[in-house]
């Protein structure tokens, strides 16, 4: 089971990226998808979560600024990043739930992680 996470890259404030995560080895349609990020000295926190049926979750402060959408033919998950912010600076991983429960799920909940993809949003 591998989650590939790519589209990070460089970005000036006020810009979009796309992330994507494709899923391979397991079918991901019945699962909860989320998106965290990490910068050093901190926590990886969750950004957005997407269940099985569709219901999202944001972390307060990307709210109206990113979407998480996902294609389950493609076994892949996007999260579309706009008005970005160089507090949006982090490493982005995307991450897999397969064992369902209280919706958002947990950070330790996940359990297949992908390797994580550098977003930097300069000034």
């Amino acid at each position: 089971v591998q989650l590939q996470a790519s589209g990070g890259g460089l970005v000036q404030a006020g810009g979009s990226r796309r992330l994507s995560c494709a899923a391979s080895g397991r079918t991901f349609s019945r699962d909860t998808m989320g998106w965290f990020r990490q910068v050093p000295g901190k926590e990886r926190e969750l950004v957005a979560a997407i269940s099985s049926g569709g219901s999202t979750y944001y972390v307060d402060s990307v709210k109206g600024r990113f979407t998480i959408s996902r294609d389950n033919a493609k076994n892949t998950v996007y999260l579309q990043m706009n008005s970005l912010k160089p507090d949006d600076t982090a490493v982005y991983y995307c991450a897999a739930d397969i064992d369902g429960g209280t919706f958002p799920r947990p950070r330790n909940a996940y359990d297949y992680w992908g390797q994580g993809t550098q977003v930097t949003v300069s000034s």
